[in-house]
């Protein structure tokens, strides 16, 4: 089972009331999830490109745990106090496990590649 986490881009910010209580209950609908917070939104140092707004990385054990947080009851019911009040984009993403290797990536795209370019021939 490898991780998977919760990944937000938060454009805009709004001290809302709202938000404040979005803050203070959403801890308790990750625990059920094992879910914890990895960074929350502190600002970052862009060294390429451009990075409007902030981010938000939460961890799960699996993406099963990912999904069944996001679905539930208790998120469900304090969602709209972030979403009414702060525009951004929400993904859950499967991690990698503990023996992944890059090189391992670049040999399955140079396969995929080659097969493609043969196809087309």
């Amino acid at each position: 089972m490898v991780p998977a986490y919760g990944f937000a881009h938060l454009r805009s910010r709004r001290n809302h009331s709202d938000v404040i209580e979005y803050l203070e209950r959403i801890q308790d609908t990750l625990d059920p999830y094992a879910g914890r917070f990895v960074i929350h939104g502190p600002p970052a140092e862009v060294v390429e490109g451009t990075w409007p707004g902030s981010m938000v990385l939460i961890e799960f054990p699996s993406l099963d745990d990912a999904r069944a947080w996001y679905d539930s009851l208790a998120y469900r019911s304090i969602l709209r106090l972030r979403t009414d009040h702060i525009e951004g984009d929400l993904l859950l993403i499967e991690g990698v496990g503990p023996d992944y290797h890059p090189a391992e990536r670049a040999r399955k795209l140079q396969a995929e590649a080659g097969r493609s370019s043969e196809s087309t021939t």
